[in-house]
């Protein structure tokens, strides 16, 4: 980052086609994308991936499809965010750990440590995530070059008490990989545009595309600033989108309305 009044980042969403239970293309897939979104002419500060990247939702197999402990996935993501100077978003992927299996996301820093794990707190029960997978017991924390940031998973975006948690924390980013699918668009944009203005901060949204058995995606990864705005949004086709943020807006919305010092949380309890 430049300085405290001009903190810009650029970002690289990496919109991509999951093949579902077939790890090996899709580790051939994101890696192709991560290659991609580095040699743009404009280099991204951080990389965001999608949902299940690994794996996509082949429940009734991610025992043994899911990747033990993270471990080539944390490899591979690790290598990549040292050698560009990248920090990654590694989207989420199917962890498998002695419990069983989690849908856990991971954040690298420009040095290719891993500096925050995240597992999905809300399972989607649409999906059936919840007898396959096991849940999370803690928000996603993180820092991006020293400035605090939160992860969220797809169907946490509709909790509104974990983004605000987040935000009370201190981030300034919410980052969301998803495998959000039809018919449900219009929730999508409206809860991530709603998260992003209650919040007074950017959300980073990084959906996947493409069709798993009879449910279709329709990508429309999204950045949105902290009054609601859209700052990109890409179609339904595999894509990198990218967009441009300065992290100094945040603190320019929050001084403007000060929602969090007008907060009376006292009366909000149950």
């Amino acid at each position: 980052m430049a300085n405290d009044k001009e903190r810009r980042l650029k970002i690289a969403l990496l919109q991509m086609d999951v093949r579902a239970g077939e790890p090996e293309a899709n580790f051939a897939k994101l890696t192709a994308m991560l290659e991609e979104a580095a040699a743009l002419p404009d280099k991204p500060d951080i990389v965001v991936a999608p949902e299940m990247w690994n794996t996509g939702y082949a429940l009734e197999r991610i025992g043994e499809l899911a990747d033990p402990e993270g471990s080539r996935t944390k490899s591979i993501l690790s290598a990549f965010a040292r050698k560009h100077g990248i920090h990654l978003i590694g989207g989420s992927i199917a962890e498998k750990r002695e419990r069983g299996v989690y849908n856990t996301a991971y954040s690298f820093d420009r040095q290719g440590r891993l500096n925050a794990a995240y597992s999905k707190i809300h399972l989607f029960r649409l999906m059936d995530e919840e007898k396959h997978l096991l849940a999370g017991d803690a928000p996603g924390r993180l820092t991006v070059d020293g400035e605090a940031a939160g992860m969220m998973i797809c169907y946490d975006i509709r909790f509104p008490e974990l983004a605000r948690k987040l935000a009370l924390d201190g981030a300034k980013v919410l980052f969301v990989p998803a495998e959000w699918p039809h018919p449900r668009l219009h929730h999508w944009r409206t809860l991530l545009m709603a998260r992003a203005i209650e919040n007074q901060m950017f959300v980073i949204a990084c959906n996947r595309c493409g069709t798993s058995g009879d449910t279709s995606f329709f990508g429309h990864s999204m950045v949105i600033d902290p009054w609601g705005e859209i700052v990109a949004e890409a179609g339904e086709e595999e894509t990198v989108l990218t967009a441009d943020i300065d992290l100094a807006l945040v603190d320019e919305v929050r001084a403007r309305i000060p929602v969090f010092e007008d907060r009376r949380p006292s009366l909000y309890a149950d």
